[in-house]
């Protein structure tokens, strides 16, 4: 079992949903967020990094300035943790616009990957090969420096802050790394079959 916080980045305008908030959306009767909430359940804390409702337990923040972007909202997420009790050994991030998350989260604590010594992370590969920064595990020391390392002006771009790293990228077998973008996006995924799996049931390595 991989010990694990998770931060789940839920910002943005949601400028090309008119203005919804992705977030917000449901795919499958269900919101976006909280299909989020269900693929990291087996987390040792949650605290999603938005302006949303959350259910009780999880822990909630914003990023400084709003609308600040996602390694705004990381950063944020992070001293959340901090100030709610300190660190897991990994650190979970996860945007709150992906459908498929539980099934792409499971596929990711599973890869064999975690066990290299030299990683400083893990991430899943787009259908490009393309490493997805908002749907990996990283070491929590590792990503923390990073941070403190945004520079003055800060960077704002997620491949900027976690480029450096050394990560490993994990294809997925079946899980989709797709995300919400358009209201056609919507129709798409609500048209697919519904998955078996019970909701929030989410297996890990």
């Amino acid at each position: 079992m991989i010990a694990y916080d998770a931060i789940v980045v839920a910002g943005g305008r949601g400028s090309r949903l008119g203005g919804v908030r992705k977030p917000e959306l449901t795919v499958g009767g269900r919101r976006l967020v909280d299909i989020a909430l269900a693929a990291v359940a087996s987390a040792r804390r949650v605290v999603v990094v938005g302006d949303i409702e959350v259910p009780d337990g999880v822990l909630r923040t914003r990023e400084d300035p709003p609308w600040g972007g996602p390694v705004a909202a990381v950063e944020a997420g992070m001293a959340e943790l901090t100030r709610t009790g300190g660190h897991a050994a990994w650190t979970l991030l996860l945007a709150a616009d992906l459908p498929d998350a539980p099934a792409a989260v499971a596929e990711l604590l599973a890869a064999p990957a975690w066990g290299d010594a030299d990683a400083d992370g893990v991430c899943l590969l787009d259908d490009t090969g393309r490493l997805q920064w908002l749907l990996g595990g990283y070491r929590t020391p590792t990503l923390r420096r990073r941070l403190a390392e945004r520079g003055d002006p800060p960077l704002t771009a997620m491949w900027r802050l976690l480029e450096p790293l050394r990560l490993v990228g994990v294809r997925p077998a079946a899980a989709s790394t797709d995300d919400v973008d358009t209201p056609a996006d919507v129709v798409r995924w609500d048209a697919r079959p519904a998955d078996p799996r019970p909701r929030g049931d989410t297996p890990c390595a």
